[in-house]
């Protein structure tokens, strides 16, 4: 039997299990934005078409035809492999997901709680419609894992690797860079929380964590556990809890 925590972190596994969020995202923001004539998107997935568009037009049509290629690319590579490909696998990562959301939120807030003597503070309601904030919760664990756990850190680690600097200090640099970087950009734009060292902190962490996740666990679960812990904030179940 093959070994679901082997497998589930190659990169097709990490391909087929975020295609759900790409997808859900897709169709909610954009009957959210029908419905309110209030058109947003996720920060992440602007600034990666604007990368994009360096090399030509792109739109959400040219980035489908982007994901398409590079997730066939992965597919035939992998199959000449012979990767199992387990349906009840991916049922297993969301699964999985879900506690670890729920986990390394409390425990986070917890070392930040420590550090701080006192309770992070909660990130201001935004503006918008329960359905619009779920749909962006989804598409921020989708683009955000994308953009910096797998471009900004895994860039940066490679930078650092030809850099010939030693193996496990290129990755700490560049997840604390990674990290650092993913707090600052929630307090950009007209969506963009109001900076509270406490709200920066919490990320700055979080993303440590996330981090550890795609290192772990690989893309698939990453972003599937950045989105649902979005979608518990959402919810309210931390102030439940």
């Amino acid at each position: 039997m093959p070994s679901y925590w082997r497998v589930t972190r190659s990169a097709t596994y990490g391909f087929i299990a975020a295609l759900p969020l790409l997808v859900l995202y897709e169709v909610m923001i954009l009957a959210a934005n029908r419905a309110t004539g209030m058109p947003v998107r996720v920060g992440a997935e602007v600034w990666i078409k604007q990368l994009l568009s360096l090399v030509g037009q792109i739109g959400a049509f040219g980035l489908g035809l982007v994901v398409f290629a590079i997730g066939t690319g992965i597919l035939i590579r992998e199959r000449r492999n012979n990767l199992p490909i387990k349906p009840s696998f991916f049922a297993r990562m969301i699964g999985e997901s879900a506690v670890y959301a729920l986990l390394t939120g409390l425990l986070v807030a917890g070392i930040v709680g420590r550090i701080l003597m006192a309770a992070p503070t909660s990130p201001q309601q935004e503006p918008l419609s329960l359905f619009t904030q779920l749909a962006l919760s989804i598409g921020a664990g989708l683009y955000e894992e994308l953009l910096f756990r797998v471009a900004l850190v895994g860039g940066l680690f490679w930078l650092f690797k030809q850099l010939n600097v030693p193996r496990q200090g290129a990755y700490v640099v560049a997840a604390l860079v990674g990290a650092a970087v993913f707090s600052w950009v929630h307090y950009i734009g007209p969506l963009g929380d109001a900076f509270t060292v406490a709200s920066f902190l919490f990320r700055f962490v979080f993303g440590l964590a996330l981090n550890a996740i795609f290192l772990a666990r690989g893309f698939g679960v990453a972003a599937w556990t950045h989105a649902l812990y979005d979608v518990y904030v959402v919810l309210g179940l931390f102030r439940l809890l």
